[in-house]
């Protein structure tokens, strides 16, 4: 049987060198806020979700500029060099409190676009689920196998294909020996799910919509803006539909 309350952890210690900017895309300006403040304000809408945890850099000097205009339910942690150094370190300041069945969703800090529908849909498909599981979305281009010339390679069936995105809801212990289980092995997990299929677990995909984009390239957070638009949750919209 499922308890509520669900927690949070937002890796947020990136510098988004790909942006090319000084300032770490998750503190980039988007329809009138930060990146990182849609992004948290779609995860505190969900009345499940009870605590917030964001891991930043170190050396973050952004963080405290905007966190008057953060949802109560958010603190800061300080994360490490790699995601899933902050996750871990999200994960560690939750389980001081937390119990080890609780449910933990991390979500990328620079996925603005989540839908609250499809939040609360992996809440609610999840919820009595053995492992837990992430959304995502099916594959609609073809894919190509590429040689290091760029040469290709081969066609791939796309078939079976998803895209991983976030969140990835998890239980809080076992996602913490998940992910320790992969660093202590010299592995370095690049989502929630890799970590806990190392341990032989089968997640479940959930299906969200293909706008939960990730803000990666300059060009993203044009249309970034565009998607907020289209949901009603630019400037003065609604916090998360």
């Amino acid at each position: 049987m499922t308890t509520w309350p669900a927690y949070a952890v937002v890796p947020a210690a990136g510098a988004g060198q790909r942006m090319a900017t000084h300032v770490p895309k998750q503190y980039l300006v988007l329809a009138g806020r930060t990146v990182l403040e849609h992004t948290l304000a779609c995860l505190a809408a969900e009345a499940r979700i009870a605590r917030i945890v964001v891991a930043v850099g170190a050396d973050d000097e952004h963080f405290e500029s905007v966190r008057a205009r953060l949802p109560d339910k958010v603190e800061r942690v300080t994360g490490g060099t790699e995601r899933c150094h902050s996750v871990l370190a999200g994960l560690h300041a939750l389980a001081r409190t937390a119990p080890a069945q609780a449910w933990v969703l991390v979500h990328d800090a620079a996925r603005p676009c989540l839908r609250g529908s499809d939040l609360a849909r992996l809440l609610d498909e999840l919820a009595a689920d053995a492992v837990g599981g992430i959304l995502g979305n099916p594959v609609r281009d073809t894919l190509k196998r590429c040689a290091a010339n760029g040469a290709v390679a081969a066609t791939v069936d796309r078939a079976a294909l998803w895209h991983a995105l976030t969140p990835q809801m998890f239980r809080l212990g076992a996602l913490i020996a998940a992910i320790e289980s992969a660093l202590a092995a010299g592995v370095i997990v690049t989502d929630e799910a890799q970590a806990i299929e190392r341990l032989g677990h089968t997640p479940r995909v959930i299906a969200g919509h293909g706008d939960n984009l990730k803000i990666t390239h300059p060009d993203d957070l044009a249309l970034a803006e565009l998607i907020l638009a289209a949901q009603g949750r630019a400037t003065g919209g609604t916090a998360c539909e």
